[in-house]
Order: structure tokens, then C-alpha cells, then sequence
């Protein structure tokens, strides 16, 4: 029996990864390798998609940014490596690439110890840095911050390793946008229930793309292009793992109200009014250790359009699961905690 290993396992993607693999028969096995155990991250849905598997995903304690000394009884048939520094803000810029490019490193020097020829990496888009202009994967990346930067190079590092044996190894490298869905924790459950609770509001941005996917899209994506190219020697393949079109603000605004199934009146303010505002509350919390929505950072993004096309999926035939309404549907069915007005989290 052969098992699949996925780095960086106790996250967002790799647990609805691991999901996704045993629920479609691709898998009797699967290794969570990480530095913090899916109990340890303060997500119960992600604890409840990992308990229903029982004793077929097991969890494996190490940091990539050390030699992995792991290994499995059984043979590796696919490795995916979703271990990363991502959260910005959040981190120092040696932070980033401490992890993204040390950890590539050692999972491609893993993947080669164990022999497994197959491997699947998550990037990101921000590698293509920050432009109004619509890009795919033929644009040239001109990353400016240290999260693109160090993605980039860790795309590198998985490239070089497929180039030393081309005829055997196969690599999928997936650049998605934002990633949605059921016990996320990240941006767009911050848009749901700011939309939801009534303090979100337009400024300028109504127009704004935002290149983004949910997570069980990106899943079914990621092995549909392996699985689409696995008879066939194309690889490496470097596909961006985004709805097509990305939606704007205003789309991601409607689609969330719409679920709820309730009106809205979404105002308008002038974005310099809350960027300053922004300022302020952010001084004013830091000091206090108070956690909050107002980041200055964040509240730059949301005026910038990440207008990302999925190029190679469109032009390879890929069909997509959901549209983002049907996404959104999904998402409260499956976790309405994340909907939940009050802000108070059902412990399961």
C-alpha cells in the first residue's frame, strides 16, 4: 500500500487536500507532516474533517526548515508541499524566506532520499507582484514583496529538482489567489462577517478584481492537473489556481449577501479618510495587544485589483465545480460557525 505525504498538512489547504484525496479513493494513507498538529490550530472544522478519517491520516511533528529525517513504511507515491510563511502582514521579511526557501529545499532533498517522483507545490500570485493589468502564467513575475519574492525562488527549487531526472519526475506548481472557504480564518471570512455585521463599506474598490478560489475548487484542480498530465510528458506545469474571472469587491459583496439571504445597504467612504482612521486604530491596539480588522495593510489591498486569469486551466478544458455563489452556499452549509453573527464559534 502506498500513502501520499503532504507538508504543511495541518493547514487550510493541505487538511481539505487530504479530504479530498481519501473521499475520491486516491489514497489509504495520508501523512500530515507539520511543525503544529490540526488540534493546535484554533479551527474545529479542520479538527472535525481530520477526526472522520480516524487512523487513515496520520500526523507527523517536524519543521521543513530542518532536514527531514521522516520516513514512512510505506512507499511515497505523491509528496505535496504546502508548508509556508504566507500571513501579510504578519511576519519579519527573513521570516518568509527562512521557511519557503529552506523548506523547499528539504522536501525536494526528502522527495529525492525516499524516491518519490511525484510532487505538487502551492506558490501564490504574488510572485506576479502588484499591477493593474490582467496576468496569467506567461507573465513575467515582478515580485515586491518578500512573501512573492521567496515564492518564487521556492518555485525554482522544485523546478531544478524536476530537471534532474525530466522523464521520471513530475511536478505540478499551482499559483492560487485567495483561498476560501469552511474554517479559513483569513480574508474573505473577514469580508462574510464584516458584510454580515454591517461595518464593511465601499471605498473606490467596487471595480476591484480579486483573483481567488475555493479551497475545494483549488483541491479538485490540483489533481485533475496532475491527473490530466500524468501519461503525459509536460511537465513541469505551472498552472494559477483562480476563478475565472477573478471577481471584484463588489461581487465577493453581493455573492456573501445573497447567501445570507438578506438585504444590505453596503455604503461608500472615502478611502484616505479610512486609511487615516486605520492608522489610528492600529496605534491605538498595538500597544494594547488587541487584535482587530483595520490593518493599514489590508485596507491598502483592498483598493489594489489582484487580476489573475487561469490560463492553463481554460485552455486545457478544466471545468469548474462552483461558481462563486454556489461556493458561498457551500461554505455556510457546511460551516455556518464561520456566518455566525454573535462571532462566537460552536467548539465541536
Amino acid at each position: 500500500m502506498s500513502c501520499i505525504v503532504i507538508f504543511g498538512g495541518s493547514g487550510f489547504i493541505g487538511t481539505f487536500f487530504a479530504d479530498f484525496l481519501l473521499n475520491n479513493g486516491v489514497a489509504e494513507k495520508i501523512y500530515l507532516v507539520d511543525v503544529e498538529s490540526p488540534l493546535e490550530k484554533p479551527f474545529p472544522f479542520r479538527h472535525r474533517i481530520i477526526a472522520k478519517h480516524g487512523e487513515r491520516i496520520e500526523f507527523v511533528r517536524l519543521d521543513v526548515r530542518e532536514k527531514i529525517e521522516f520516513s514512512p513504511p510505506e512507499p511515497v507515491f505523491l509528496t505535496a508541499n504546502f508548508a509556508a510563511v504566507h500571513r501579510e502582514p504578519g511576519h519579519l521579511s527573513a521570516e518568509y524566506f527562512e521557511t519557503n526557501l529552506r523548506g523547499a529545499e528539504n522536501v525536494c532533498d526528502w522527495a529525492t532520499r525516499i524516491e518519490c517522483e511525484n510532487l505538487i507545490f502551492t506558490s501564490s500570485i504574488s510572485p506576479y507582484g502588484v499591477s493593474e493589468l490582467t496576468k496569467d502564467e506567461t507573465t513575467l513575475p515582478v515580485p515586491v514583496t518578500a512573501y512573492g519574492a521567496s515564492k518564487l525562488v521556492a518555485e525554482k527549487i522544485h523546478n531544478t529538482w524536476q530537471a534532474w531526472s525530466p522523464n521520471k519526475r513530475r511536478l505540478v506548481i499551482a499559483r492560487p489567489g485567495v483561498v476560501f472557504g469552511p474554517g479559513e480564518g483569513g480574508n474573505v471570512t473577514r469580508l462574510v462577517r464584516a458584510v454580515s455585521r454591517g461595518y464593511f463599506c465601499y471605498m473606490g474598490n467596487r471595480a476591484t478584481r480579486k483573483a481567488g478560489i475555493y479551497v475545494k475548487e483549488l483541491c479538485n484542480a490540483l489533481w485533475w492537473t496532475f491527473k490530466e498530465r500524468a501519461s503525459q510528458s509536460e511537465f513541469p506545469i505551472l498552472f494559477n489556481g483562480t476563478m475565472n474571472p477573478g471577481p471584484s469587491i463588489e461581487e465577493y459583496v453581493n455573492a456573501v449577501i445573497s447567501t445570507r439571504g438578506r438585504r444590505a445597504i453596503v455604503p461608500t467612504a472615502p478611502f484616505p479618510l479610512l486609511l487615516a482612521a486605520s492608522y489610528l486604530i492600529d496605534g491605538l491596539a498595538k500597544p494594547l495587544r488587541i487584535t482587530h480588522p483595520f490593518d493599514p495593510v489590508r485596507m491598502r489591498k483592498l483598493v489594489r485589483s489582484n487580476n489573475v486569469l487561469p490560463s492553463f486551466l481554460i485552455s486545457n478544458g478544466y471545468n469548474y465545480i462552483y461558481t462563486l455563489r454556489t461556493a458561498m452556499d457551500d461554505w455556510k452549509l457546511e460551516c455556518p460557525d464561520d456566518w455566525d453573527m454573535t462571532g462566537q464559534q460552536t467548539k465541536n
